[in-house]
């Protein structure tokens, strides 16, 4: 990854004047190990300490709403949200929208920046679910459970790195802020439809989703204020009004 940081750098011509790659990379495992920690707190706290409480109860009445509430339209509508962040939905995103960055802006900045977002979501994630070990919902489940537990919902959390990422991205760079708006507000609505497909299907609490949601946007803050810093000029080719790359020349 530094290789990849420091032909980005080069190639966007700002690698004297942007942050070190050693001081990107603190910054980047700084603040994993940091949200890390918090959602562990507030996990075992949850856990050890609120469970039973006012919260738990009242997560346990959703829960069962939810499967009073199933319907087999809602079961499919609630398989295809699901799937919009699972791993192999993420890694097939991942490749063709850092291909398709790539080409769009001229430069790797962005494309590192996504893959950042999603790799360093999933190792917070693993390392979390490992230290607070949170029983799913007890009710039937439409999914196999995976091994990890359910505090927090790593598909949410996934799904604001990802799709919020490209949502950052296309906002910043397209200027053409009619399609740039619809955009960005289908890839914002994706975490929402995947948070409630995962509670719906006996997946997750609802707290689990709403950390997943807080965790995920708090990485990708750190994600896009290290990796893609408002002040950074743009170079290479730069999209038209109709979202398209047309090359300028920038004086060295």
């Amino acid at each position: 990854m530094t290789d990849l940081v420091e032909s980005a750098a080069e190639e966007d011509g700002d690698r004297s004047d942007g942050p070190a790659v050693r001081h990107v990379a603190l910054r980047l495992v700084g603040g994993a190990a940091a949200l890390a920690i918090g959602l562990c707190l507030i996990g075992l706290l949850i856990v050890d300490g609120l469970t039973p409480s006012a919260l738990t109860q009242w997560e346990s009445e959703v829960n069962d709403g939810a499967v009073e509430g199933r319907t087999p339209t809602l079961d499919t509508l609630s398989s295809a949200g699901s799937r919009m962040s699972d791993t192999i939905t993420c890694v097939v995103v991942l490749v063709v929208m850092m291909l398709v960055l790539r080409r769009w802006l001229g430069r790797w900045r962005e494309s590192l920046a996504l893959a950042a977002a999603i790799i360093g979501e999933l190792l917070v994630f693993l390392a979390v679910t490992f230290l607070v070990q949170r029983d799913r919902p007890d009710v039937p489940k439409l999914d196999e459970a995976p091994p990890t537990s359910s505090f927090p919902s790593g598909h949410t959390a996934a799904a604001v790195a990802i799709y919020g990422c490209l949502a950052y991205v296309v906002w910043r760079n397209m200027r053409n802020r009619f399609w740039a708006g619809v955009i960005v507000a289908l890839l914002c609505a994706v975490p929402v439809v995947v948070g409630i497909s995962r509670i719906y299907r006996g997946m997750h609490h609802p707290s689990d989703v709403v950390m997943g949601l807080i965790g995920g946007g708090i990485w990708l803050l750190v994600v896009v204020t290290t990796l893609l810093p408002r002040d950074d000029p743009p170079e290479g080719r730069r999209p038209q009004l109709d979202g398209g790359p047309v090359p300028t020349e920038v004086a060295r």
